[in-house]
């Protein structure tokens, strides 16, 4: 017959930890039901962090317009050194064809010319050394060997100067791929923060961009007595018309007009409609001309930097304005150089 022997009851001090493993588990839960849901950030932190990542995008984006501008300098550069190579191998090849015939001429006559060996020598610029010191040679066949010569050291050093070029090239391009990406990167992530905003507060930014826009235009319009600045003369005022020509254009990063601008490709525009030509980039933009430090001195036209990095560039529009192209989402427009989110640096007289 099977015994039947009572279950084993718990020792006192699992029922203990069981026991409390339990209630922690309880206040946990507990805890996790009355805990506030996470507040939706307001309207106006939604700008101030907007209004950061806009400012990196601007950043990364004047990166990517230097980055661009090398590429583009570096291909032109490529393709001289490419045709000076096809040129100077076309001479060189005529030189050869030249110093062949003669040599020809010599063997058929009877004689046996060391020159022939140019043509059958595995070293020929080491032959072309020995060769120019014999005294077989005629001075004119001394006198076209040496061009070879020469010509080969050139085409070889244009060469070696294309492939290093070249190699730069291939970084420059990983670099601008790195920036446009980096670019796309914050503006997707403003984006974002934007599409959490509600219909209503979508259309409150866009009233107050709005009315400080008007409130900017009416002052660059009175013309008040004794505000800072005095009016463009010349190319300046020829550049700031073309610029107020493209008020309301959007901002894209990267563009240089005649429909879109990013900020230093507004300015260059502008200027090259006044038949100057400027750099690309604001940074680069900031080394000419004539720097003015007081914005009392300023004058409509003059280019005027913001941030310490010199990434943001305007025209100055008189009274304390600039007309630029602020940033993603914005258009070519007037605006208070108070407002732009960093500190004005200095201007530049073209």
């Amino acid at each position: 017959m099977a015994s039947h022997r009572r279950p084993k009851q718990p020792s006192r001090a699992r029922v203990t930890v069981l026991t409390t493993a339990a209630a922690a588990a309880v206040a946990l839960s507990a805890q996790a039901a009355n805990a506030a849901p996470s507040e939706k950030p307001s309207k106006d932190e939604v700008k101030a962090k907007v209004d950061k990542l806009y400012e990196q995008a601007e950043q990364a984006t004047e990166k990517y317009n230097g980055a661009k501008e090398k590429q583009e300098k570096l291909q032109k550069e490529i393709s001289t050194i490419q045709d000076n190579v096809a040129r100077g191998q076309e001479e060189l090849n005529k030189l050869r064809d030249g110093l062949g015939s003669m040599a020809a001429g010599q063997y058929r006559s009877g004689g046996i010319d060391p020159s022939v060996q140019l043509f059958l020598s595995s070293d020929p610029d080491d032959y072309l050394d020995k060769a120019s010191t014999l005294d077989q040679l005629s001075s004119q066949q001394v006198d076209a060997l040496k061009k070879i010569q020469d010509k080969q050291r050139e085409l070889a050093q244009e060469r070696a100067e294309a492939t290093e070029k070249l190699k730069d090239l291939a970084t420059t391009r990983t670099e601008l791929g790195k920036k446009k990406k980096e670019v796309q990167g914050k503006l997707a992530e403003a984006q974002k923060l934007l599409n959490s905003l509600t219909a209503k507060e979508k259309a409150e930014l866009t009233a107050e961009q709005a009315r400080a826009t008007r409130a900017s235009e009416r002052t660059v319009l009175s013309g008040s007595p004794g505000s800072a600045g005095s009016s463009a003369s010349g190319r300046a005022a020829a550049a700031f018309s073309a610029a107020q020509s493209r008020i309301g254009s959007p901002y894209v990063y990267g563009a240089t007009g005649p429909s879109s601008f990013d900020c230093s490709g507004l300015t260059s525009w502008a200027y090259a409609q006044a038949g100057v030509g400027i750099p690309r980039t604001s940074e680069s933009q900031s080394t000419i001309g004539t720097r003015i430090y007081s914005m009392g001195d300023l004058r409509v036209g003059d280019l005027v930097f913001f941030f310490n990095d010199l990434h943001h560039v305007g025209l100055y529009a008189g009274n304390g304005q600039v007309l630029h192209a602020p940033r993603t989402g914005t258009v070519v427009r007037y605006e208070s150089m108070g407002t732009i989110g960093g500190p004005f640096m200095f201007g530049v007289r073209v």
